[in-house]
């Protein structure tokens, strides 16, 4: 079973550090790096082998939503699309905050090397997607934005000390100060000491038997923060992406296929050609995408189809323009060009997670969190296309600054790991099946009050991941069960409308082990 070690002779080694990140895609180096320029000792730990060519990050194709100078764009049009997208449940001075220092920070990603695609006459050359009013949205290498960004941090960070392979299974505190992080590694358990931690740990699609996500999407940070007493906020709102790559098989890691395609005339259509967002929303095909997944799982739903199909052949040079796409589908036997491209709906961001202001500042001093485990209030109910990179940046080198600071004046700290109760997981195969059957693009009453059935029998786990995704499953389906409507990315097919009187966060956080929705404690 998963238990902490007591203090005492069961850990094997002990370091410091001034500031530990956990997460390697680009909030995770993006706050290292901002932590390291600021002096710290900075120490990066990724669970994984090889990480930072398998992060979330790495697999983003539409690019990043910025405002550029002399263009007919401005914030005050990017913060209105991003909060008609989140659905009433945006922060606006958050999404402003953050929205406003977008230029910046891509321009100092360019100073790192990133390099994004071009017109002939040497500008960014921009694309538009959904729930966008505007072209605003900057790409490389054609739908591979992820991967640049990536490249181009990993170089920077060739200067930071990471450890792949490093899970932090406990986050150590003293009640109201993060002291260390307890670390289980190639040679066993061990303690970083640290007065300062950033969760970068990115999302939880791996509850879900198909999703966008990687292998190590477990939901580690919500899972740790929840652990130590840290309430979380608009859990149930967990987008899926409306065109994920179908390729016939059952579950296990998809390519998404960007909705930039429909912002270059691509439509979705069902397996009979008939258009699927005619007359759902005035956006049609280029409607928020909680709008067009519904669409989509209504019309499977009513057809009895396997999957939906977007047309692009009328893609002006799709080949060229979409490689990433391209490849993809040529991998599972289509030909994008000339064949329309089967998808459905997959488990792809989460728009919840642990509370946090606009510098990644969480709850308890010392904790920080930037990315998708966070919940700044950027997104709302929904987040808005080619947000995540831009808040990733942003609140990533904020949340590096902000916890170089609190090192700096809170100064060395000693951690002390006490014995926990053993915690409780369900199969991750059998947790995904009843995540996907019952808490996924539509849910009911009927179908959470199954799930909670059996997390309710959850057994001692034998690995964290496990553990982990138990948890956060018991909050994704608590918070579910509270919001009594559909709102953004939450659908219920017994409460089908918005309730005006529901428009606001519900945050849930462990009380003796067990979920309850709790009122949002105030972030430091």
């Amino acid at each position: 079973m998963m238990r902490a070690p007591a203090c005492g002779g069961s850990t094997r080694w002990q370091q410091r550090a001034d500031v530990v990140v956990i997460g390697v895609g680009v909030a995770g180096l993006a706050a290292g790096l901002a932590a390291q320029r600021a002096g710290r000792r900075v120490l990066v730990l990724s669970k994984t082998r090889h990480a930072r060519g398998n992060t979330a990050t790495s697999y983003a194709q539409g690019g990043i939503a910025v405002v550029l100078p002399n263009t007919d764009d401005s914030v005050a049009a990017h913060v209105a699309d991003t909060v008609v997208a989140g659905a009433g449940l945006c922060d606006a001075a958050a999404v402003t905050s953050i929205v406003a220092d977008g230029y910046r920070a891509v321009s100092d990603l360019v100073g790192l090397g990133a390099r994004f695609d071009t017109t002939p006459e040497g500008t960014w050359s921009l694309t538009r997607e959904g729930g966008h009013h505007r072209r605003r949205i900057i790409h490389a290498g054609g739908d591979a934005t992820g991967a640049e960004v990536q490249r181009a941090l990993d170089v920077a960070a060739a200067t930071l000390d990471i450890r792949e392979q490093h899970t932090v299974v406990e986050l150590l505190h003293d009640g109201s100060q993060v002291t260390g992080v307890l670390v289980e590694g190639p040679d066993g358990p061990g303690i970083v000491h640290t007065p300062a931690v950033i969760l970068a740990t990115g999302g939880l699609g791996q509850l879900y038997r198909a999703t966008t996500n990687p292998a190590a999407s477990t939901g580690d940070g919500v899972a740790l923060a929840l652990w130590a007493g840290i309430g979380v906020a608009d859990l149930e709102f967990i987008q899926f992406h409306p065109t994920m790559l179908f390729d016939g098989t059952s579950g296990g890691r998809r390519p998404l296929i960007t909705e930039a395609l429909r912002g270059e005339g691509a439509t979705l259509v069902d397996a009979t050609g008939q258009p699927i967002m005619a007359g759902v929303h005035p956006l049609g095909d280029l409607a928020p995408r909680d709008v067009v997944a519904a669409a989509v799982d209504a019309r499977l739903r009513a057809t009895g189809a396997d999957c939906a199909y977007l047309d692009a052949r009328g893609v002006p040079d799709l080949e060229r323009r979409f490689p990433t796409v391209t490849a993809a589908c040529r991998h599972a036997g289509i030909d994008p060009v000339r064949q329309r491209i089967p998808v459905l709906p997959g488990a792809h961001y989460s728009c919840g997670g642990v509370r946090t202001d606009t510098h990644g500042r969480t709850e308890m001093a010392g904790l920080f969190a930037a990315g998708e485990v966070a919940r700044t209030g950027m997104h709302g109910a929904n987040r808005l296309a080619s947000n995540s990179l831009l808040e990733g940046l942003v609140v990533g080198g904020r949340a590096g600054e902000a916890a170089a600071a609190h090192a700096a004046a809170t100064g060395a700290t000693l951690a002390v790991v006490a014995d926990t109760a053993p915690r409780g997981a369900i199969g991750r195969t059998a947790l995904q099946q009843a995540m996907s059957a019952d808490a996924a693009v539509v849910r009911d009453a009927a179908g959470l009050s199954r799930i909670a059935a059996l997390l309710a029998d959850a057994e001692p786990a034998a690995s964290f991941e496990a553990a982990a995704l138990t948890t956060v499953a018991t909050a994704v389906v608590t918070a579910a069960t509270a919001r009594t409507e559909t709102r953004g990315a939450h659908h219920r097919a017994d409460y089908p409308d918005t309730d005006d009187r529901q428009a606001r966060s519900i945050a849930v956080r462990l009380v003796d082990g067990r979920p309850l929705v709790d009122a949002p404690a105030a972030v430091a």
